[in-house]
């Protein structure tokens, strides 16, 4: 996990408050001489001087820097920004030289762009007026070049999970575009086989066996509503339900506190299947066989049934899996040893499914003939094993991986990832502000108001966006986002509960403040998403 923030290291107490003042500074006045009411920006050619451009102009304004005349063929910044190659800060000479990275992003990898995540990811930005509303609203003035009003929040990220189609308990169920795919492989399957049941039906039996397949995925949604209730009884959060290709899952966002607790989480989905064969079991005595009900019944029954034992199976991801782990769990009093004892018997089961099933279905033990066994269907079960083995063995893979990034979250903690922060005043001109952020050894500007109470964050992208010969006419302010209560995140916060709070509050920056209110500094999504990076890879 990342143990270093803007500066690469963890503040000590005693450099608080002379990185992080409570208080803006005042304005550097400039001790060149103002430039005569003639000068104006270097707008581009044919557009003609803004209004924010005259006011700029006024030569009483302490926070201005002098600007060249229009003559000049190349614009200098009226004051230097030097940024020493130990800390990037944000205010370069170039976009690419002020993109602002952690001091050591040659070890990261790519940050990813999820949404996230990951199962936790981040989306878009919120827009909010600002937190003091009671005090006086300073006026903001537009920067020339940029568009008026508030900037522009990202869209909301659009569910991934494939069609909607109902939310029980509060949880939504998808179906992928997958499952599709195998209903149509189903109702071909059954259809074949209800050819050599009932010919008489001809064409009709595959309209018997897509009934079928929506039948046998209800079954399977049920299943899986098992596990959200007995997740929403432990006061668990589940993010939703996803019918797939084979089977579905449920998305449940923390672990059991208890090994006792995750037993009977996992045991519900499998002891509910077997409950539902029971069902059929019974509803099909009074049927009269070799008729559609009673076929339909019947291969209900034994569908759950596979079902029911598959999941048993004592390998992650499968349920009985997690069960394995839970009993490891209070065996060893580590969640991590059962982890990886059950992930290794996944993959071990992986192997022998791979080998095990084109064995037993030639040689008749699952029903079928070895005569029948032969040319095409030799290659389907094949191919059907090599896809149930590469299921498994990547379920346990990723069992892993999440079980060793659960070890590295306590180490995921605010304090250490945040940028140092300096606080300006709405109207300071985006050059003047860089520059106050380069003498601190700062990388993210906090606008405060008058009273040194924060109102907003420069975002990091606004101020690549913006030319560099533009600057010194930029207010801040146009280019902040407007905090709100969730964007201010304690200092203290680490692991899972710095998590759950950037995920209630999607956003590119947060405020980081002390338990007193004093500004600690700001913290960056994409510090968090290379944390993740950096802790997936690392050892266990």
């Amino acid at each position: 996990m990342v143990e270093s923030g803007g500066s690469g290291r963890p503040r000590p107490d005693s450099e608080e408050s002379a990185e992080h003042p409570s208080t803006p500074a005042s304005p550097a006045v400039d001790p060149r001489p103002s430039p005569t009411p003639a000068d104006g920006p270097p707008d581009t050619p044919g557009q003609p001087p803004t209004p924010a451009d005259s006011a700029a102009a006024r030569p009483d304004d302490p926070d201005r820097a002098p600007r060249p005349t229009t003559d000049d063929a190349t614009p200098e910044p009226a004051t230097p920004e030097p940024v020493t190659p130990e800390r990037a800060a944000p205010g370069p000479a170039t976009p690419q030289a002020h993109r602002a990275e952690p001091a050591d992003e040659a070890d990261h990898a790519p940050a990813p762009q999820p949404a996230p995540p990951t199962e936790h990811t981040v989306p878009g930005e919120r827009t909010a007026p600002a937190a003091h509303a009671d005090r006086p609203a300073t006026p903001r003035p537009t920067p020339p070049g940029l568009p008026k009003g508030p900037p522009p929040a990202r869209p909301p990220e659009q569910p991934r999970g494939g069609l909607l189609m109902g939310r029980p308990f509060g949880v939504p169920v998808y179906v992928a575009p997958s499952w599709f795919l195998v209903a149509a492989l189903i109702t071909w399957v059954f259809g074949g086989q209800l050819d050599r049941v009932l010919p008489e039906l001809g064409a009709a039996r595959y309209l018997v066996s897509l009934f079928f397949a929506v039948a046998f995925y209800a079954s399977v949604l049920i299943h899986e509503l098992a596990h959200t209730v007995a997740a929403l009884r432990f006061e668990l959060p589940v993010r939703r339900i996803q019918l797939q290709f084979f089977g579905g899952v449920s998305e449940i966002e923390k672990e059991a506190e208890t090994p006792g607790r995750e037993f009977w989480l996992a045991f519900v989905g499998p002891l509910l299947s077997l409950a539902l064969s029971g069902l059929f079991y019974l509803a099909m005595q009074p049927v009269e066989r070799g008729t559609v009900p009673g076929v339909l019944l019947a291969g209900l029954m034994i569908s759950n049934l596979i079902v029911a034992i598959f999941n048993l199976l004592p390998g992650l991801p499968l349920d009985g899996g997690r069960m394995l782990r839970a009993v490891v769990w209070k065996i060893t009093g580590k969640p991590m040893s059962g982890t990886i004892a059950a992930a290794w018997v996944g993959r071990a089961l992986a192997v022998s499914v791979l080998i095990g099933l084109p064995l037993l279905t030639q040689s008749g033990a699952l029903g079928s003939s070895a005569e029948d066994s032969v040319g095409m269907d030799t290659v389907t079960d094949a191919l059907l094993a090599a896809i149930l083995a590469a299921i498994i063995w990547t379920g346990a893979g990723n069992s892993l991986r999440m079980a060793r990034l659960r070890e590295h979250l306590p180490e995921l903690r605010a304090r250490t990832l945040t940028r140092r922060a300096v606080p300006v005043e709405t109207h300071t001109p985006l050059s003047e502000a860089l520059r106050r952020a380069n003498d601190a050894g700062a990388r993210a500007l906090v606008v405060v108001d008058a009273h040194g109470e924060p109102l907003s964050l420069v975002r990091e992208a606004a101020i690549v966006g913006v030319p560099e010969h533009r600057r010194p006419w930029v207010a801040v302010s146009g280019l902040a986002q407007d905090l709100t209560d969730g964007m201010r995140v304690s200092a203290e916060l680490a692991g899972e509960d710095l998590l759950d709070v950037l995920r209630a509050t999607p956003a590119t920056e947060y405020l980081v403040v002390e338990e007193t209110g004093e500004i600690f500094g700001v913290l960056s999504a994409a510090d968090v998403e290379r944390a993740f990076v950096k802790a997936m890879a690392r050892p266990a």
